[in-house]
C-alpha cells in the first residue's frame, strides 16, 4: 500500500484520546447532506488509526500536552474527507477532547445533556475533559459559502432526528453557532477570516489544495497564527484534509507536502505535525487490471461506498485529462506541464532494496553552489552510479536550511571534501564529471590533482574530471541519454527523497541545441543541482560501459587493475 505516514518520534496510540473520540462521534454523530443523509457513522481501522493518531499524548510520564498541533490526511475525492473535519469539529465542540488525567480503570465520562452515552476507561487510558469557551472554524474557499464541513456540522446539531441536536441552550444559523454553555462553531472565508481576531481552538482547512491563491494562503496563516493566542492547555490545532495538489501551484497542500519530506529527511526541526497521504500507483493506465489494484491502493476502507467501475471509467473518458484523473482518484502525485519527468516514471525506477558495497565500481556527479547573496542558494549534491548495473544513489546533498538556521548560510566545504574522499576510499571510481561553474572549479582542479590518474573514463584528456553544464550541445545529449534511460527502465535509484525531490522539480527548457533543463524560475527554492548531479553520474556511467569496463562478455568479465 503506498502511503507515507510522518509520526513524532514515541508515537504511541496506547497514549490517545482518539479511541475515545471515535466512540463518541459514532454514538453522537450521522453524515450530513448527500446520498447517506442522516445515518450512522462508522469509521474502519484505517480512520479509526488516523483519529487515533489526532489525539495522541507525550510519551514521557510529565508530559500530557498533544503531540501535534497540526494534521494532514490526504485521499482521493470521494473519500468523506470532510464529513471527517465535521465530525472532528463537533468533538471538539462538544466533546471531552482534552486531556484529563490517566485512568486508574473503571472511571467514567457520562455527557453532560443525558442522551445516554457512557464509556468506562481502562486502566492507563488518558481521559478527557471540554474545552473551556471552544472556538471552531470551519473555512471554506469561496465567498458565499459554508463549505461541506460547516454543512456536516450544522446539520448535526440542527436535524431534528439528529441527536445532537436535543442539547439545550444550542443556537445554530447558517453563519455561525452558538454553543450551550459560552464558545462557537463559524464558518469563514478568506475575506471574514481575514477580519477576526480570532482565539480559534480548532480549525478545518478543507481541500487545501484549492489554497492556491495569495489571498487564500494569507487566510490560513492568519488563522494558524491565531491558534497561538490561547493558553497553552488549550491544546489548538488545526486538520487539513485534501487531494493531491498540482505541482508547481504553490499551494497549502503542497507547502505541508514539502514540510513532510523536510521532516523525513531530517532537515526540519518541526516534529508536530501528523502526515497521512495514501495514494495508487499506475504506470500504465491502459492496462485495466493495474488501474484496478491502484485504485484499491488508493482508497483502502473508502472503496466501500465508492462506484468503483464508475471510477476505472472516468480514467478512460476521452473528455477527461489523464493528469487530473491521477490526481482525483488515484490521490498521485503528478508533474506541472513543463515537468522533465512525471512522478510516475521516476518511481518506476525506485528499488530501494539495492545497496552499494564497499570495493563496488562507481561514477560520481558533482554539482554546487556555495552561497546566494539575495534568496536561496542552489544546493550542493554528490551521486554515484554503480557502473555494472547502472544504480543511482545519493551520496550527500547539502541544502540552505529553512528559517533562521538559514541566515547567511554557506556550504560547508569541509564536509563536501571529506564526502568525496570518503567515496574514493570506500568505492572503485572509474568516472568523476564535476560542474566547476559557482566557484568550484579550484575544488574540481584539488580533485583532479588527487585522483585524476585513477579515473578510467575522463571528460577531457587535459581534464578528466571538470565536465562543464555551459556546452548546450553536450548538456543536452546528456540529458536525453539520462530521460531515455529512465523511461526506458535502464537504470533504478535508491529512492532517496532528496533525489527524488530534485528530479521532480526540473522543467524542461527549449533551446536552439535541444531541451535542457531548469528550475521552474531562477529565484526558486525548488532546487535540481542533484538532478544535474545524477545526469553527470549517468553520463560518466555510460562512458565507463562504452570502453567495457564493468560490462560481462559472453564466458569473460572485463576487469580493472
Amino acid at each position: 500500500m503506498p502511503r507515507t505516514l510522518v509520526r513524532a518520534p514515541g508515537h504511541d496510540r496506547h497514549r490517545s484520546l482518539g479511541w475515545l473520540a471515535t466512540v463518541w462521534m459514532e454514538y453522537f454523530v450521522v453524515h450530513g447532506r448527500g446520498d447517506v443523509q442522516g445515518q450512522p457513522v462508522s469509521h474502519g481501522d484505517e480512520l479509526t488509526g488516523f483519529i487515533v493518531d489526532c489525539y495522541a499524548i507525550g510519551d514521557e510520564p510529565e508530559n500530557t500536552q498533544r503531540l501535534y498541533d497540526s494534521a494532514f490526511f490526504s485521499r482521493p475525492k470521494g473519500c468523506d474527507k470532510s464529513g471527517l473535519g465535521g465530525r472532528l469539529a463537533v468533538f471538539e465542540a462538544l466533546g471531552p477532547c482534552r486531556f484529563a488525567g490517566w485512568a486508574s480503570g473503571g472511571e467514567v465520562y457520562e455527557d453532560p445533556w443525558g442522551l445516554g452515552f457512557r464509556y468506562v476507561y481502562e486502566p492507563g487510558e488518558p481521559m478527557g475533559r471540554h474545552v473551556t469557551s471552544p472556538f471552531i472554524r470551519c473555512m471554506a474557499t469561496e465567498e458565499g459559502q459554508t463549505g461541506n464541513v460547516y454543512d456536516t456540522v450544522f446539520f448535526n446539531l440542527t436535524d431534528g432526528d439528529a441527536l445532537l441536536s436535543h442539547i439545550p441552550g444550542m443556537d445554530a444559523g447558517l453563519t455561525r453557532i452558538y454553543l450551550p454553555g459560552g464558545g462557537e462553531i463559524r464558518p469563514s472565508t478568506a475575506s471574514s477570516a481575514s477580519k477576526d481576531g480570532g482565539l480559534e481552538t480548532f480549525v478545518v482547512f478543507d481541500e487545501t489544495h484549492l489554497y492556491n491563491q495569495p489571498e487564500l494562503r494569507r487566510m490560513y496563516d492568519t488563522v494558524t497564527r491565531n491558534l497561538r493566542k490561547r493558553k497553552k492547555g488549550a491544546g489548538t490545532w488545526f486538520l487539513e484534509t485534501t487531494t493531491m495538489f498540482a505541482a508547481g501551484e504553490e499551494s497549502t497542500a503542497e507547502a505541508t507536502f514539502q514540510l513532510a519530506e523536510h521532516i523525513q529527511e531530517g532537515r526540519s526541526r518541526r516534529a508536530r505535525l501528523l502526515y497521512d497521504h495514501r495514494w495508487g500507483e499506475c504506470e500504465d493506465l491502459s492496462a485495466e487490471d493495474q488501474l484496478r489494484a491502484a485504485i484499491l491502493e488508493a482508497f483502502g476502507e473508502a472503496i466501500e461506498w465508492n462506484d468503483f467501475d464508475g471510477i476505472v471509467d472516468e480514467f478512460y473518458d476521452t473528455r477527461k485529462n489523464p493528469v487530473d484523473s491521477r490526481r482525483y482518484f488515484l490521490n498521485a502525485q503528478t508533474g506541472a506541464t513543463d515537468a522533465w519527468l512525471a512522478p510516475h516514471e521516476w518511481a518506476g525506477c525506485a528499488d530501494p532494496s539495492k545497496t552499494v558495497a564497499p570495493g563496488d565500481r562507481i561514477t560520481l556527479g558533482f554539482d554546487g553552489s556555495k552561497h546566494r547573496n539575495r534568496g536561496v542558494a542552489d544546493a550542493t549534491a554528490l551521486i554515484g552510479c554503480r557502473v555494472s548495473d547502472g544504480f543511482l544513489f545519493e551520496v550527500a546533498v547539502w541544502e540552505q536550511p529553512n528559517g533562521p538556521a538559514g541566515k547567511d548560510w554557506w556550504v560547508p566545504t569541509a564536509e563536501v571534501e571529506a564526502a568525496v574522499r570518503s567515496a574514493f576510499q570506500r568505492y572503485k571510481v572509474v568516472g568523476f564529471y564535476a560542474d566547476p561553474a559557482a566557484d568550484w572549479r579550484s575544488f574540481v582542479a584539488e580533485w583532479e590533482y588527487a585522483y585524476g590518474r585513477r579515473m578510467r573514463v575522463r571528460s577531457s584528456q587535459a581534464h578528466p574530471i571538470e565536465w562543464w553544464m555551459n556546452r548546450p550541445q553536450a548538456v543536452v545529449r546528456a540529458l536525453e541519454q539520462f530521460h531515455a534511460a529512465v523511461i526506458n527502465g535502464e537504470l533504478t535509484h535508491d529512492g532517496s527523497f532528496t533525489l527524488t525531490r530534485h528530479v521532480l522539480n526540473a522543467r524542461r527548457r527549449p533551446s536552439r541545441a535541444g531541451l535542457q533543463i531548469a528550475k521552474e524560475h531562477p529565484d526558486s527554492r525548488r532546487k535540481i543541482d542533484a538532478a544535474v548531479a545524477a545526469t553527470l553520474a549517468w553520463q560518466a556511467r555510460i562512458d565507463a560501459v562504452s570502453k567495457g569496463i564493468g560490462r560481462r562478455g559472453k564466458g569473460r568479465a572485463v576487469v580493472l587493475a
